[in-house]
C-alpha cells in the first residue's frame, strides 16, 4: 500500500514539475516573442509609477499580452524597481522584454519648452503654469533675471519647479562665465549689475547683431555719468514685470519717479527688468568698441546710432516722420 502511495506521489510530483517546466518555458517564450501591437502606440506612465501599475497600464493599452509575466520577467532580470515615469512610444510587435527595456531606460518622448529672451520671471512662471505637458505647482516667482532663456527638453509630466531649477542653474553658469571673461575697464561692480544692464539691452533691441553696440552705448553712458534713459525701464517701473504695458509711454510716465525709471535715477536700476539671454549678457561684458552715446528706432526694426546730441536729434526727427507716415515695420 505504501509503495502505491509513494508511486502516486512521485507521479504527481513529476507531473507538477513537468507542468512548472512547461509554464516556465511558455512564460519565457511569451516574454521574448513579438507582442500584440499592430502599430506603434504612445503609452504614458504617471509620476511615481510602480512595476504593478506600469504592467497593468501596458496591458490595458494593448502593449503587452500579460501583466503578470511582464512583472515576473522584470523581477527575474532585477529591474523591477527601475520603471520610470514618462511618455513612451512602443513599437509595433515589441516583445515584453523590449517594452521593459523601453520603460526602464527613462528615454521617454521629449518635448520642447522654449523660453524667449526678454520675458520677465512672472511671464515665464505663467507660461509654465499654462503648459499642459508639465505638472506640479510653482510656489514663488524666481528673482528677476535669474532664469536662462533657452529651449529645454522635457518629458510629459515633468515638474514645473524642477524645470525652473534647471533655468536658474543655467543662468548662474552663464553669468559666472561671462563675469570671468569681462573687459577689464567695465564700469560694473558685480555680476548682478551685469545681469541688470543685460536685461535692459535685451529689451532695447530684438536685432541680435545690434546687442554689442547697444551694450557699448550704455557702457559709454555709465562711464560718463550719463543717465541710461531707457524706455523699457519706465515700463517695468509701472508693470513690475507682470505683463506688457497696454498703452504707449506718456510724458507723465517719463517724468514720474520710480526705482526703475532711468530717465530719473542715476546709474542702474536696483535689479534686472527681464531675463536676458546669453548674447545680451555677452554684449555687456564685452561690448562693441564705439563712440556712440545715443540710439533711436530707424523704422527698419533696428536703430540709428549717434555720437552726439545734434546727430541724435536728427535721427529722432527722422523716426518721428516715419511714425507719422505709418511706414515703420
Amino acid at each position: 500500500m505504501a509503495k502505491h502511495v509513494a508511486a502516486n506521489a512521485l507521479t504527481i510530483l513529476i507531473v507538477v514539475c513537468v507542468a512548472l517546466a512547461g509554464l516556465t518555458i511558455w512564460s519565457v517564450r511569451s516574454f521574448s516573442t513579438p507582442g500584440p501591437l499592430e502599430a506603434p502606440k504612445l503609452v504614458t506612465l504617471e509620476r511615481g509609477v510602480s512595476l504593478t501599475a506600469a504592467s497593468e497600464t501596458l496591458e490595458k493599452e494593448g502593449a503587452i499580452a500579460n501583466a503578470m509575466i511582464f512583472r515576473l520577467g522584470a523581477r527575474y532580470l532585477g529591474v523591477d524597481d527601475e520603471v520610470k515615469y514618462g511618455e513612451y512610444e512602443i513599437p509595433a510587435s515589441a516583445s515584453m522584454e523590449e517594452v521593459l527595456d523601453i520603460v526602464t531606460s527613462g528615454k521617454s518622448i521629449q518635448y520642447k519648452v522654449t523660453i524667449a529672451e526678454g520675458l520677465t520671471s512672472w511671464e515665464i512662471v505663467e507660461a509654465l503654469r499654462a503648459n499642459p505637458l508639465l505638472s506640479g505647482e510653482i510656489e514663488t516667482v524666481p528673482p528677476e533675471g535669474t532664469l536662462a532663456p533657452d529651449t529645454y527638453f522635457v518629458s510629459r509630466g515633468s515638474n514645473r519647479s524642477e524645470l525652473l531649477s534647471r533655468m536658474l542653474d543655467a543662468q548662474a553658469i552663464i553669468l559666472a562665465t561671462a563675469w570671468a571673461s569681462r573687459d577689464a575697464d567695465l564700469p560694473l561692480k558685480s555680476p548682478e549689475e551685469v545681469l541688470t544692464l543685460a536685461s535692459i539691452v535685451e529689451k532695447e533691441t530684438a536685432v541680435a547683431a545690434e546687442r554689442p553696440l547697444v551694450g557699448g552705448v550704455f557702457i559709454n553712458r555709465l562711464k560718463r555719468g550719463m543717465r541710461l534713459q531707457s524706455d523699457p525701464t519706465i515700463i517695468y517701473g509701472i508693470t513690475k514685470g507682470e505683463g506688457p504695458l497696454d498703452r504707449p509711454i506718456r510724458r507723465s510716465d517719463i517724468e514720474k519717479p520710480t526705482a526703475y525709471n532711468t530717465y530719473i535715477i542715476d546709474r542702474l536700476p536696483p535689479g534686472p527688468i527681464a531675463n536676458p539671454g546669453r548674447d545680451a549678457i555677452a554684449a555687456v561684458v564685452n561690448p562693441a568698441q564705439t563712440d556712440a552715446l545715443y540710439f533711436v528706432a530707424d523704422g527698419s526694426g533696428g536703430h540709428a546710432f549717434a555720437t552726439n546730441l545734434r546727430e541724435h536729434q536728427k535721427n529722432v526727427a527722422a523716426w518721428r516722420r516715419i511714425e507719422r507716415s505709418g511706414q515703420s515695420e
